[in-house]
């Protein structure tokens, strides 16, 4: 195997790697109850992530065994599967940018307007179709009700930093100015005009807040700062593929110099 050859095969393997964090951060994604909530957020990063550790592994077999079809094979699809993780990144920033989150006086978590997200993610993800079947799955989720086992006090409670898809769909809007009974049962409303949401909350442990739109908004906040958190990870993974791609490509081209060169000393051209 020449050097070239070597090069490329470390390359790959290098590229093989990188897809271990892509993969971590999808199966990490779809861990959380609200993407699995969302059957189309759950896997797409997964997919991505085996697809590149497939082509890495051809291409790594390619260059160990001088395979050049098998090394231009591997740099057209990387090349494609980093546009693809390009364009996820763009995708995913552009719509996770605006934020819906306000500060609540007296609060350690912050409540969400539905309105402050992003016009796509409120489109497919809270429109008549899909909210239905995304609320009874969170209905029947352990979202809300493990709440119960962690604050029983109404100053515990309040200092809690719950998450945005808990402060939304698991208690009313503090607007409303509903009295705490526990995390999952208010009473007596003192401003229930301060909100529509105030006349949706219901103490019905099956039915909370999730016809709310603070819950949408909150299922909406929970995935904006999980993709942003993913997102980090993808970022420095597709810098490491364009510069281990790059490698890759001066290794391929230097790899059919050599095998031009070595077939003109034996005589062949």
């Amino acid at each position: 195997m020449g050097v070239s050859n070597k090069i490329t095969a470390i390359v790959n393997f290098l590229a093989l790697l990188c897809s271990i964090p892509i993969i971590g951060a999808g199966i990490w994604l779809a861990s959380k109850p609200d993407n699995g909530c969302i059957h189309f957020f759950r896997w797409p990063v997964v997919l991505l992530g085996v697809l590149i550790l497939l082509v890495s592994l051809a291409g790594f077999i390619g260059a160990y065994w001088n395979r050049q079809g098998l090394l231009a094979f591997y740099l057209f699809c990387m090349a494609l599967l980093i546009g693809l993780l390009l364009v996820l990144l763009v995708f995913t920033f552009v719509v996770t940018r605006p934020n819906g989150s306000y500060s609540v006086m007296g609060r350690g978590y912050k409540e969400y307007r539905l309105d402050g997200f992003s016009s796509w993610l409120r489109n497919h993800l809270t429109n008549s179709r899909n909210w239905p079947k995304i609320r009874t799955c969170l209905a029947e989720s352990n979202t809300c009700p493990k709440l119960n086992q962690l604050y029983v006090a109404a100053d515990q409670f309040f200092a809690a930093d719950i998450s945005p898809l808990q402060s939304g769909c698991c208690k009313p809007p503090t607007a409303c100015g509903y009295n705490f009974v526990n995390p999952t049962l208010w009473l007596n409303p003192g401003n229930p005009m301060a909100d529509p949401d105030c006349y949706v909350w219901s103490n019905d442990q099956t039915q909370l807040c999730y016809n709310c739109n603070s819950c949408k908004a909150g299922l909406l906040g929970n995935l904006r700062m999980e993709w942003r958190k993913a997102n980090v990870v993808l970022i420095v993974t597709l810098v490491v593929l364009i510069w281990v791609y790059v490698i890759g490509c001066s290794a391929f081209k230097n790899a059919q110099t050599e095998d031009l060169f070595r077939r003109y000393k034996q005589g062949w051209i």
